[in-house]
This record gives C-alpha cells, structure tokens and sequence, in this order.
C-alpha cells in the first residue's frame, strides 16, 4: 500500500484536483475583471468587499468539506461502505438546516457586515444587490462542499475535480453573460454565482448517488444517519473544524477591514493582489486534498508506515511547487494586475505592493500542507488550537507594523500569520502519530 504514498501517486491524485482548483481563483479574477474595467470604483469596491464576506461567511462553513473527507477516508479504509452513505447524508442534513437559517436571517447578516466596513452611500447600494442574490446560492455552494469532500475522501479526485470545474467555469460564464450582455454589473456577478451553484448541485447530486449505489445497496435507515453518537461526533469534529475556518475567514476580512482605514482604493488594490494569493493558495491546496484521503485512508487501515510516507512526500512536493509560483509570479504579477483593472490610482498602489505575490506563496506552502494532513486525521482540536493561537498573535502583530508602516505592515501582518500557522502545527504533529501507534 506503500505506493498510494509515493510522491508519483500523490502527484497523479493531485493534477485533477490542481486543474480544478486552478479554475477557482478564476471566477474571482474574472469578477474583479468585469467590476475593474468598469468606470465606476465603487463597481469594485463593492463586489470585493461583498465577495469577502462571503468567503468568511462560506469558509466558516468549511467543515462541510473537510469534516467529509476525514471521516469518508477512515471509512473506507476500514471498508465500512454503509457507513460513507450515513456520513454523506448527514452532512447534507446539515447544509439544509444551515442554508435556511442563512435565508432566513439574512438581513442580520446584512446589517452585521455593512456595519464593519466604511463605505460610501453608492458603494453601499452596489454591496446591497450583490448580497440580496448571492445569499440564496447558500444550499448550493454548500452542498458542493460535501459533494466534493466526500469523492477526496474516497480518492476519487477526478470526479470531486469535474465538480468544482465544472462550477467554476459556469460561474464565469453565467458572470460574464449577465454583465456582459445584460449590462447587470454587480447583480449579475451576484446571479452567476447562484445559477452556476444551482445548476452544479442538481447535476452532480443525481450522479452522487448513482455512483454510491455502485459501491453498496443504498439504504436510508433513519435511526442510522441520525444515530446520537455518530451525529454527536460529527458535531465535535465538525464544530472544532467551524472555529478554524471562521477565524481563517475571518483573518482575510480583518485584513481587507484594514484596508479600508487608508483608502478605499488600496482595499480595491490589496484585493487585486490577494486573489493570486488565492490563485496559488488554491493551486497548492491540491497536495493538501489528496495527502487528506491518503493519510484517512492510512488511519483507517492502521497503516503507520504508509501515515510517514504521505507526509513526508507531500510536504516535498508543496515545497517545490510553492518555490515554482515565486518564480513565475515574478514573471507575471504586473499583467494579472493590468488584466484585472484599468483604473490608474488602482494599478499603480497595485504594482507597489505585488512583491508580496511573490513572497508569500512558498511561506505559505507549509501551513497549506499541515490541514491537509490534520483534516484528514480528523485532528480538529489542534486545527482549532493551532488556528487560535495564529490569529490572536496576527491581529495583535499587525496592529504594530499598520501603524509603523502603512499598507507594508498590513502585507507583513499576513505573511507572518501564515508562517505562524504552519509553526504552532508543527508542534502538533507527534500527537498524529501517538493516535496511531495506539492503534497498533
């Protein structure tokens, strides 16, 4: 079993993923594209920092994703097949009950997040049509999130990878339609993110379970998928991987809300860099999902040699591969700036900070690769200890080098979270291992 762990096999169950979560990035870059060529700032000031809210109000709600893969991966390292359909249902459950309490109280939501941030009174009207639409795309990018984590989990990346491709690239064209063509500005970003998530969910939903009943005859015992014990440690699991990923979330929206106390127009420029953050976070994001159905896979089968091996070997291909997008964002940072925007003031703060595009995407690498490796351990506690730790000491970090440097210190800020991250990790790392040599 030793070879699932080599760094041939990793990187064969990676390149689906990486094409896919290539395409990601894309449809914000596209946005910022359409909103930045407009000749309205406020088009883009607006879609950004609405964007941004919904990727706190969405990544927070990661554990759909990640709380799948570990648990689907231990499971079918054991070869417990009914038990995957219980834990892909569950989690559906629970994207239910979520996406009607995010419709229901939605205009909480809306007055919470116009209260953060300092926007102009046309700005705020812009930022009100993208939220109206994009709220009710709940159930479906959510849905998406168990969908594919449950495919990761079973090592099926082609499949998990045809999903989120396939939304991605309707997303883009669905944006481009409505804003292209019906001239609708932020309200059709807002609408080809809820048309594409929609029409993803209905399609891939149909074939989930087709592909299910191939693996085990399909059966919905009720007092099983809501078993008090299972759905208590889902839960647990779950809610620890929820504290992570609202404080991550909430780490890029303190930093976007950190620029808007300098200019509107450095949050605008700032974002413009921050999505080839993403682009590279999403292309090394690939090592992390498939190292996280290995390394359930290896707990599930109580396989300790095979657990090293998956480590050891990602870690060396998200290091080379962190290096590669240094070097090529050296290369190409000032014509993604160019693509995305045509306003002067924009570009020009843009190109003064775009070294950190270069900077931080190998110091980032590492912290990457380390949630693969807990997520699929189901490790959540020291996710959420580790995610704690990082963001108490970034916020009070970038309260210092703002201050002293301006937008540099805000850049500093968040390059030195990612080092942290990846540090306070590492110290959990041997309780990984103790967990497995219990097993033995």
């Amino acid at each position: 079993m030793t070879s699932i762990s080599s760094i041939q096999n990793i990187f064969k169950l990676s390149i689906p993923i990486f094409f896919a979560n290539l395409v990601i990035p894309f449809v914000a870059i596209v946005d910022t594209g359409l909103m930045g060529n407009l000749d309205n700032a406020s088009y883009l000031v607006a879609t950004s920092i609405a964007a941004s809210v919904f990727s706190i109000l969405f990544g927070s709600l990661g554990f759909l994703r990640s709380g799948t893969v570990g648990m689907i991966a231990q499971a079918d390292g054991s070869k417990n097949y009914e038990e995957i359909i219980n834990i892909f249902l569950r989690n559906i459950s629970f994207v239910i009950i979520i996406s009607l309490l995010l419709v229901i109280f939605q205009k909480y939501i809306y007055n919470i997040s116009l209260s953060i941030f300092e926007l102009s009174k046309e700005t705020k009207l812009y930022f009100k049509d993208y939220f109206t639409f994009r709220i009710y795309s709940s159930f479906g990018e959510l849905t998406i999130f168990v969908i594919t984590g449950l495919f990761i989990g079973l090592q099926k990346t082609k499949t998990s990878s045809l999903i989120v491709g396939f939304y991605s690239i309707s997303n883009i064209i669905f944006s481009l339609v409505f804003v292209l063509y019906f001239d609708l500005n932020v309200l059709g970003v807002a609408l080809g993110t809820l048309v594409a998530s929609t029409l993803t969910t209905i399609i891939f939903l149909f074939y989930t379970f087709y592909d299910l009943k191939k693996m085990t005859k399909l059966k919905f015992d009720i007092k099983k998928i809501f078993n008090f014990n299972k759905v208590k440690n889902i839960f647990n699991i779950n809610f620890n991987i929820f504290i992570r990923s609202i404080l991550l979330s909430f780490s890029f929206l303190y930093f976007t809300y950190l620029g808007t106390s300098i200019s509107e127009e450095t949050v605008a420029a700032n974002v413009i860099l921050l999505n080839l953050i993403m682009l590279s976070s999403y292309v090394l994001d690939a090592y992390a999902f498939s190292t996280e159905g290995i390394v359930g896979y290896s707990i599930g089968s109580k396989n300790k040699q095979l657990l090293k091996d998956v480590i050891k070997n990602s870690f060396i291909l998200s290091t080379v591969t962190g290096l590669v997008i240094c070097v090529i964002f050296f290369f190409s940072k000032n014509y993604f700036i160019i693509m995305m925007t045509d306003l002067p003031d924009i570009r020009e703060i843009s190109f003064s900070f775009s070294y950190w595009v270069i900077i931080i995407p190998f110091a980032a690498s590492f912290c990457f690769q380390f949630d693969g490796i807990f997520v699929g351990a189901s490790q959540t506690t020291e996710l959420r200890n580790a995610m704690i730790i990082s963001v108490a000491i970034y916020v009070v970090v970038s309260f210092f080098l703002i201050a002293s440097f301006g937008n540099t210190g805000l850049w500093m800020s968040l390059c030195f979270f990612f080092i942290v991250r990846a540090l306070t990790l590492f110290v959990y790392m041997p309780k990984i291992y103790q967990r497995v040599a219990k097993k033995y």
